[in-house]
């Protein structure tokens, strides 16, 4: 089965991690954090965001995110999100877990994306004590759809999500491709913008497994540092993974890569579109495509080698993932058969 487009996680590291990471692998380094790639990373996530944060690498998205909501949510604490993210669909009750007992609140909309009004609407409970109480809302960019929260969307949550004394995460699974898609600065789309704790992936986008808890509020990482011990998170090599996100984020490598990435779901998304028997489920702006395909066409792929994800978005559509390496002539291969198809 050809698992080409069905996630940007069957891909292989790009280049410039793998080096990094055989060059970490020289000598004798201080254990837990306390090596110097680790230093340095630290201070190139201050040059990259344009303050100074405070950061903790993990190594899956998961553990990321969890942790992230349970400094910001207590375990009497409500999460606001979207149904489709992650942290409500496919983490295994891991939020729960790590924050002790904290409940999600899905919204829903018809993109993806929350809306600040909604959210507003939907914030109750403060000060009952028999209701668990906000504390937390929690946006993914780019969205589970494919689709991008543009800054003022993000702006809107996060004034909406403040005035009711609520903390913001960002769920940065996909980071690189949304600074991509938009153009703007990694500081316009998180602090200058509301959001408080990131959780930027790398993993998707060229690393091995490295992603990165930020800290935009010193205030706010708290007793952090015992649950990311606690968690299993504070690694005794951890050279090896900062080195792969000091690499990642180096002349522009995460840039680079999410730009191709994004390109390429651009030019397969326009191949699909043009097909009269293929409908867009949502417009295109990062490295995921969703569309609607019949059910004898999405067997026909399957039989062709093709492993068709309907798994996402509840089956309402099916998802097509380009990445760092995907190529032009993959992705008109697969425009040929399934023209072949029709």
């Amino acid at each position: 089965m050809n698992a080409l487009f069905a996630s940007d996680n069957v891909t292989s590291a790009c280049p410039e991690v793998m080096d990094a990471v055989i060059a970490a692998n020289s000598g004798i380094a201080e254990s837990y954090g306390d090596d110097q790639w680790s230093s340095r990373l630290q201070t190139k996530l201050s040059e990259i965001f344009e303050t100074d944060v405070i950061v903790f690498p993990a190594v899956t998205g998961t553990a990321a995110n969890a942790l992230a909501l349970s400094v910001l949510t207590p375990v009497f604490g409500k999460i606001y999100c979207h149904e489709l993210s992650h942290i409500n669909t496919d983490e295994c009750g891991a939020p729960e877990f790590f924050t002790g007992g904290a409940k999600l609140i899905p919204m829903r909309s018809s993109n993806g994306r929350i809306d600040a009004s909604d959210l507003s609407q939907t914030i109750r409970g403060a000060g009952n004590v028999h209701v668990p109480q906000p504390a937390s809302v929690s946006i993914t960019q780019s969205c589970e759809t494919g689709t991008v929260y543009q800054i003022d969307e993000i702006m809107a949550i996060s004034k909406t999500a403040h005035n009711h004394g609520l903390s913001v995460h960002m769920d940065g699974a996909r980071f690189a491709n949304a600074i991509a898609s938009l153009g703007v600065s990694p500081a316009e789309m998180t602090w200058k913008s509301g959001v408080d704790v990131l959780t930027l992936g790398g993993t998707k986008n060229g690393c091995l497994a490295a992603e990165v808890i930020v800290f935009f509020k010193p205030e706010l990482v708290g007793d952090f540092p015992f649950l990311h011990k606690r968690s299993g998170q504070l690694l005794s090599k951890m050279r090896f993974i900062s080195s792969q996100l000091e690499a990642y984020l180096s002349d522009d490598v995460w840039l680079r890569n999410a730009g191709h990435a994004n390109a390429m779901a651009k030019i397969l998304s326009e191949g699909l579109d043009a097909f009269s028997n293929i409908e867009l489920a949502y417009p295109t702006q990062s490295n995921e495509v969703f569309v609607h395909l019949s059910r004898e066409l999405i067997d026909y792929l399957n039989n062709a080698g093709y492993d068709i994800n309907e798994e996402e978005l509840d089956g309402q559509a099916v998802r097509f993932v380009t990445a760092w390496n995907s190529e032009l002539k993959d992705v008109d291969r697969l425009l040929t058969v399934i023209k072949q198809y029709t």
